[in-house]
């Protein structure tokens, strides 16, 4: 009889150390599948803390394409819904929709070419109110109807509707001396029944292809982005609202870059009340930097930058609160032909926590900009996979334990 128990204790023993072996050889990088058909790219990730939605542009066929978007419910991926399609849209590697949702009403945006000019191209909304099924389509963003560039659009939920920032052409166009102005940056609101308000120029003279950023401070709105000197230095800036009115233009940091083309690598900011943090890419003094900033004053001052990566890094950010201390921030980095997708938890004081190689990529540009997002436990990640044959979104989430 005692042997007998010995040998039930040794064989309970062993499967609990096999499966705990077992827990232990689980990847941290949970692979997800989605909805995001062959040829499909342009992913975002936007998530109200409840739920996760991920919109992405997928070919129909040689010159159709569609915008689509998914929800995540907790154990998979919605089936996948169409906003609207184009045949004429600009459809660019840096330049692409966000999706964001308030109180369930939907807003996001695509490019719309406005002429023959490669660089020509307006914003235009579609906008589906909470409990209805149509999408409105095409909406107008801006009415300036200059053949120019907008785009680069941010956007969020604010008060009842939406805010949104984007870059904007319009005294791009060249006047009657051959002359052309210098791209700018505006803001507006957005009705959930697609009424634009409070439409304003927030500075006159900004880098011409690099992503926005924005947040909800308790203050109010914050806007950040690529600036552009006479000098040609393409440092960070932020524009703030605050008691109803906007700030003027004020760099976060003085990196001194000075570089006669747009980098196309724009920042990322995120918001907790008015702790406030901006992750973005510098390659002043030809040295290729992630950086991220704090600030407790939803954005009036900040710290000294945390410098995030300083190894081959190639920017392509993306920065979530954790809370009022530590934040998450994700980035590319080349790893000798291909590239890689890298997070790390980061406390205000220059902690680190371990860095996680979310995912391996290709190195072009067609990889796009890989998106983070936060729900309860869950990291999630979305990113392009380029083959030599096809494009494909994928998807995966780590939890948030192991950062």
């Amino acid at each position: 009889m005692r042997q007998r128990r010995y040998l039930i204790l040794g064989v309970l023993l062993c499967l609990f150390g096999c499966m705990e072996q077992q827990k232990k050889e689980e990847p941290l990088v949970q692979q997800m599948g989605n909805p995001a058909g062959a040829g499909s790219a342009l992913p975002f990730l936007f998530s109200d803390t409840k739920s996760t939605l991920l919109s992405w542009v997928e070919p129909v066929d040689d010159s159709l394409m569609a915008l689509k978007y998914s929800r995540w419910e907790g154990e998979a991926w919605s089936a996948p819904q169409v906003v609207v399609k184009g045949a004429d849209w600009f459809v660019n590697w840096a330049d692409f929709p966000a999706i964001s949702e308030n109180q369930g009403n939907l807003l996001n945006h695509i490019l719309k070419k406005s002429s023959e000019g490669t660089y020509s191209y307006d914003v235009k909304l579609n906008l589906k109110k909470a409990g209805e099924k149509q999408w409105k389509t095409n909406l107008p963003l801006h009415t300036d109807n200059t053949p120019t560039e907008h785009g680069f659009v941010s956007s969020l939920p604010y008060e009842k509707g939406f805010f949104v920032t984007w870059l904007d052409g319009r005294n791009t166009i060249e006047n009657g001396e051959g002359e052309r102005g210098a791209m700018t940056v505006r803001a507006a609101k957005v009705a959930s029944d697609g009424t634009i308000t409070d439409e304003q120029e927030l500075d006159a003279r900004t880098c011409d292809c690099c992503q926005t950023t924005a947040a909800i401070t308790d203050n109010g709105p914050i806007v950040v982005y690529r600036d552009r000197s006479e000098d040609e230095i393409r440092d960070i800036s932020i524009v703030r609202q605050v008691a109803g009115q906007w700030s003027y233009p004020k760099s976060i940091h003085q990196d001194g870059w000075q570089i006669k083309g747009c980098p196309v690598n724009g920042p990322k900011a995120a918001a907790l009340g008015n702790h406030l943090v901006v992750a973005w890419f510098t390659a002043a003094n030809e040295q290729p930097t992630v950086n991220l900033v704090f600030s407790e004053d939803g954005g009036e001052n900040f710290d000294a930058p945390i410098p995030i990566s300083q190894t081959n890094a190639m920017g392509r950010v993306d920065v979530h609160v954790l809370d009022q201390e530590n934040v998450l921030v994700s980035w590319m980095e080349t790893d000798e032909k291909d590239a890689v997708l890298k997070a790390v938890k980061v406390n205000r004081n220059g902690v680190k926590g371990k860095i996680l190689e979310i995912a391996q990529l290709d190195a072009s540009r067609k990889t796009g900009f890989p998106q983070m997002e936060m729900v309860a436990d869950k990291i999630y990640f979305a990113w392009t996979d380029v083959t030599e044959e096809k494009s494909k979104v994928q998807t995966a989430y780590v939890l948030k334990q192991y950062f």
